[in-house]
C-alpha cells in the first residue's frame, strides 16, 4: 500500500473532523461492501494515523498512550471495521519496535508508520477457541537455512490486504513468532465473508504451507513469545478495543439523540419519555466512566506501572459491556428503524459484540479480574 504522508499525526479535532464527514456516514456501505475503500486506508496514513506512538526516528510521533486511546475512539465512533484495523496494525508496529531488532526495526517501521505496509496479527487457530493461545497448531520446523511454517490460522483482521503478518507458531521448544511477508510462496489468503460483526475488517484465513523463512524472521525471544510478545501485543489490543467500545456507546448516544428529538409517539416527543431518559442517562454514565478507565489505563502504561495489565483489563471488560448495553438500549429506543439499514444502530449493535469476544472475552476477564481482587485481600 502507498499512502500519502505527512509532517505528523493529526490533532482530535482533525481527528473527528475525518469521522464525521469521511468515516461516519460511510460506515453503513463500508458493511454493505465488506471493506474499508483503500481512499480511505490512505486518508489515515495521510493523518499519521497508523503507528503515532513509534519514535520519530522510525516515523512516528511517540504519541502517548492516552491521547491514543483518543483517537481509537474517536474512530470507533465512526466505525468499528476500521478501528480494528488500526488495533491490529498498532499491535505488530509496537511488537516490531520492542522486540525487534535493529534489522528488523529499519525494515519495517518506517513503512508499517507511513501506512505503506499494513500488519496483521496472526495468533487464532481455526480449531481451537480464541481463549486457547497455545498456536500448537501452526508449526515452524528449524533447518540449515532457518525456519519452515506450516499451518493455518483464522479470523485474522486485516488479513485480505496485510503486507506483514506477524505470525505464532509452536517449534517444539515453545511458542516463537514470525514476521512473514504475505506474498512469499506458500501463503495462501482466504477471505471470510458475511460475519455478523466488525464485517467491513477484511478478516481472512491464512494457510501457510511449507513457508520457507530466513532466520533474521524470527521476533523476539526463541522459545518465550506467549511470556513476551504475544503479552504485550495483546495488551495494546484489549486497550485499544477498549477505547472503541467508549467510541461505540459515544455513537449511541449520538444516534439516539437525533432520533429522539425528531420523533414522536402518542403527541410526545421521544426524548420526554422517562423510559428513554432513563436509558439516555445510563448511556451518558457508562461513557465518561468508561473514558476515565481507558484514560487511567493509557496514563498507568505511559508512566510504565505494571499496574496498567489490570487497569487495561478493567477497561476493557467495563467498556464492552457497556457498549453492548448502549447499543441494544439504542436500538430499542429506534424501534423497528433499530433494524433498518437506514439508521447505523444495528450496526453498532453487532460491531460491540464483537468488543466482548475479542482480546479476551468478557468471560475470561470475570475470572482474571475476579482473580486479583482475592489477590488484594489476601495480602
Amino acid at each position: 500500500m502507498k499512502a500519502e504522508t505527512r509532517s505528523g499525526p493529526a490533532g482530535l479535532v482533525e481527528v473527528r473532523r475525518f469521522v464525521d464527514l469521511e468515516i461516519a456516514p460511510h460506515a453503513n456501505a463500508f458493511e454493505r461492501a465488506e471493506r474499508i475503500p483503500w481512499e480511505v486506508l490512505s486518508r489515515v496514513a495521510e493523518l499519521g494515523l497508523w503507528a503515532p506512538f513509534l519514535p520519530s526516528e522510525f516515523g512516528g510521533e511517540a504519541m502517548d498512550m492516552v491521547t491514543l486511546g483518543r483517537v481509537h475512539e474517536e474512530v470507533g465512533r465512526g466505525c468499528s471495521s476500521l478501528r480494528s484495523l488500526l488495533t491490529v496494525h498498532s499491535m505488530v508496529s509496537a511488537s516490531v519496535h520492542r522486540w525487534g531488532d535493529q534489522e528488523q526495526q529499519e525494515k519495517w517501521l518506517w513503512a508499517l508508520a507511513r501506512g505503506e505496509k499494513l500488519g496483521a496479527f496472526c495468533l487464532t487457530e481455526p480449531d481451537r477457541s480464541g481463549s486457547d493461545a497455545t498456536a500448537e497448531g501452526t508449526t515452524a520446523v528449524r533447518d540449515q537455512d532457518g525456519w519452515v511454517l506450516n499451518g493455518r490460522k483464522k479470523w485474522i483482521t486485516g488479513g485480505q490486504v496485510a503486507d506483514l503478518l506477524m505470525v505464532f507458531a509452536s517449534t517444539g521448544s515453545g511458542m516463537c513468532t514470525f514476521l512473514v511477508e504475505a506474498d512469499r510462496p506458500g501463503v495462501r489468503v482466504t477471505p471470510l465473508p458475511h460475519v455478523s460483526g466488525t464485517t467491513a475488517s477484511m478478516l481472512a484465513e491464512i494457510e501457510f504451507t511449507g513457508v520457507r523463512l530466513e532466520p533474521s524472521a524470527l521476533l523476539g525471544p526463541q522459545g518465550w513469545a506467549a511470556g513476551t510478545v504475544m503479552t504485550n501485543a495483546l495488551g495494546l489490543g484489549r486497550y485499544s478495543v477498549a477505547c472503541g467500545a467508549v467510541g461505540i456507546v459515544r455513537a449511541a448516544i449520538d444516534a439516539c439523540a437525533q432520533y429522539t428529538s425528531v420523533r414522536s409517539a402518542g403527541g410526545v416527543p421521544l426524548r420526554d419519555l422517562p423510559h428513554v431518559r432513563q436509558m439516555m442517562s445510563g448511556m451518558v454514565t457508562a461513557r465518561d466512566a468508561g473514558r476515565l478507565l481507558c484514560e487511567r489505563a493509557g496514563a498507568l502504561n505511559d508512566a510504565g506501572d505494571p499496574a496498567t495489565i489490570m487497569a487495561t483489563w478493567v477497561a476493557k471488560y467495563h467498556a464492552s459491556k457497556a457498549a453492548v448495553q448502549a447499543a441494544g438500549d439504542a436500538v430499542q429506543i429506534h424501534g423497528a428503524n433499530g433494524f433498518s439499514p437506514d439508521h447505523p444502530v444495528a450496526r453498532l449493535y453487532r460491531d460491540s459484540k464483537v468488543t466482548e469476544v475479542i482480546e479476551g472475552s468478557t468471560q475470561v476477564q470475570e475470572l482474571t479480574i475476579a482473580a486479583e481482587a482475592y489477590r488484594e485481600v489476601a495480602q
